[in-house]
């Protein structure tokens, strides 16, 4: 009885042993504003969780379903628009002033709908041309919701009700993040997500074995517009102002994708990583490259698929395996 206990130890380990750490790095993060810390702190560590969020979100149909999406930031401004509409007290052809509580599933609910509604076309079609059908999705939502002035507000945007608590806006999104990551991480180990890496790995595959993967897709696509589209709301009420400009980047999608591709694209714990080194990374290039840090952003993007595309994780798994080790391994022999 003794070595069978000893022996399923490190299965435990192996199986709950991240989630684990994850909880307990929320425990600690909880701690975080009873520190003493600034509200400028708290601020920052809201926008690494918003970020961490985003791309947990966006590897679920990127990186282990296998679609890369370049339009995800499409949710992203659903989710605002819905929020901004919902409770702001601008007089719009709609504009029902519901609290922020009320109109926060709404806005995830929009996102999931046009995700179902978009997906249905979408995902059928293969490589870049989903790629590319999505970024024509997002370019032609951001001129919709200019022409739509009487309901968004066109080009003036929208003024939310300025509500300021950086604390509760911490504990809300680390709540998110928190569910968001042990979502995927459940997911990750499921029945469902070892159909979504089937998917990726061989889709006809896939569906000679009996499996539904058009139904497998959407599912995946509307759980990460849905929480794409709840961060959206969140930021459009902590920022109390949005307009298209502001909410229909095409960064934001880069941002994702980075993120996922240099944490390590397919993993639990790869975006998160991700998330945090692209957060501060940005912040030395914006201090010291103002005027280029897009173009400094989009080398490092191409550089990341050129030498690095398993990401971090993958690299610290077995470093001679990726393209950077091969590469490092090669001008090692040349030198001697």
């Amino acid at each position: 009885m003794s070595t069978l206990t000893q022996a399923a130890r490190p299965s435990l380990l192996r199986r709950w042993g991240g989630l684990l750490l994850w909880l307990l790095l929320l425990a600690l993060l909880a701690i975080y504003p009873y520190t003493g810390v600034t509200g400028s702190a708290l601020f920052t560590a809201t926008q690494v969780f918003v970020l961490v969020t985003l791309a947990s979100n966006w590897n679920l149909i990127g990186g282990m379903t296998g679609y890369v999406d370049f339009g995800h930031a499409v949710f992203f401004g659903l989710g605002a628009y819905s929020m901004g509409i919902l409770v702001t007290r601008v007089p719009l052809a709609f504009s029902p002033e519901l609290s922020f509580w009320q109109a926060l599933p709404l806005a995830g609910l929009v996102a999931a709908l046009f995700a179902l509604i978009i997906g249905l076309p979408t995902l059928r079609l293969k490589g870049p041309y989903f790629s590319i059908a999505m970024l024509g999705t997002f370019v032609a939502m951001r001129e919709i919701i200019r022409i739509l002035r009487p309901i968004t507000g066109g080009g003036t945007g929208l003024d939310l009700p300025p509500v300021l608590n950086r604390v509760n806006e911490y504990y809300f999104m680390l709540g998110l993040m928190g569910l968001v990551v042990a979502l995927i991480w459940w997911i990750r180990r499921s029945e469902f997500g070892y159909t979504l890496i089937a998917i990726r790995e061989d889709e006809i595959g896939a569906e000679m074995r009996g499996i539904n993967t058009t139904m497998h897709k959407i599912i995946a696509f509307m759980i990460a517009a849905f929480f794409t589209g709840i961060v959206g709301a969140f930021w459009a009420w902590q920022n109390t102002y949005i307009d298209p400009d502001v909410v229909f980047i095409e960064q934001r999608t880069v941002e994702m994708v980075m993120m996922s591709m240099l944490g390590g694209l397919g993993t639990v714990w790869g975006p998160p990583l991700g998330a945090v080194v692209i957060y501060f990374l940005q912040d030395v290039v914006w201090g010291n490259l103002l005027n280029f840090h897009l173009m400094a952003l989009g080398i490092l993007l191409i550089l990341l698929v050129l030498f690095l595309p398993e990401g971090i994780l993958g690299s610290l798994g077995d470093p001679s395996s990726t393209s950077l080790g091969r590469l490092l391994r090669r001008a090692g022999r040349r030198q001697e």
